[in-house]
C-alpha cells in the first residue's frame, strides 16, 4: 500500500486575492517542508517571468513576495496515499477545509489550479461540500502544471508562462 503523505498549511493573508492550488506537494517539497522545492519545478521561474522579477533564494522571502502580489498557495489535498510524486499515483485523498478558508479570507477572487489533477480533485472532493453561492464571485482557471514531468499536454516553459500570465494578470481581477 502507498505511503500516506500530508500537505502543508496555506500561505495566505488578508491581501490574498488569487489562490494557486496544487494537488499535493511532491516528495522533494515534503522533505524540505517548502512549496515547490524541487529545483526542476517551473513554479518559481513562471512567477519570475510573469512579474518580471528576481526570485529570492530565501524561502520566506519568496513567500513574502507572493503575498505582496496578492497570491496565496495551498493544495487541494490535506493528505493522500501516493508512491513517489506523480499526480497519477494519488489515491485515498482527503481534501483541505476550503469552507473555513473562504470564510476567513473573503477577498479571494480567483483560483488557479496548478494542473488538471488539482482541478479534478477540487471538483470531486471540495465543490460538493461547499455552501451554495461560494463561487459566485470567484474566477477559475486550469493552468498548465508547473511540474517538469512530461504529461499529455506538456507546454514549453514559455508556453506555461504565457498561460499563467494571462490568468494572473487578467485585467478584470488583477492582483
Amino acid at each position: 500500500m502507498a505511503e500516506r503523505k500530508e500537505g502543508f498549511e496555506p500561505v495566505i493573508d488578508a491581501r490574498s486575492r488569487v489562490l494557486i492550488l496544487g494537488s499535493l506537494p511532491g516528495d522533494v517539497s515534503l522533505r524540505r517542508r517548502r512549496y515547490y522545492a524541487n529545483p526542476r519545478n517551473h513554479f518559481w521561474a513562471i512567477i519570475s517571468r510573469v512579474y518580471s522579477i528576481e526570485i529570492p533564494e530565501n524561502y520566506e522571502e519568496r513567500l513574502s513576495l507572493l503575498l505582496s502580489r496578492g497570491i496565496a498557495l495551498w493544495d487541494v489535498l490535506r493528505t493522500a496515499r501516493r508512491d513517489g510524486s506523480l499526480d497519477a499515483a494519488i489515491g485515498d485523498g482527503v481534501a483541505n477545509d476550503f469552507a473555513s478558508l473562504f470564510e476567513r479570507y473573503p477577498n479571494i477572487e480567483a483560483i488557479g489550479f496548478n494542473g488538471r489533477k488539482a482541478f479534478e480533485l477540487f471538483q470531486r472532493l471540495v465543490v460538493p461540500e461547499l455552501p451554495k453561492g461560494v463561487f459566485d464571485r470567484i474566477r477559475f482557471g486550469v493552468l498548465p502544471s508547473s511540474s517538469p514531468t512530461p504529461g499529455r499536454n506538456v507546454l514549453s516553459l514559455e508556453g506555461k508562462v504565457e498561460r499563467w500570465r494571462d490568468f494572473l494578470l487578467d485585467e478584470r481581477k488583477r492582483p
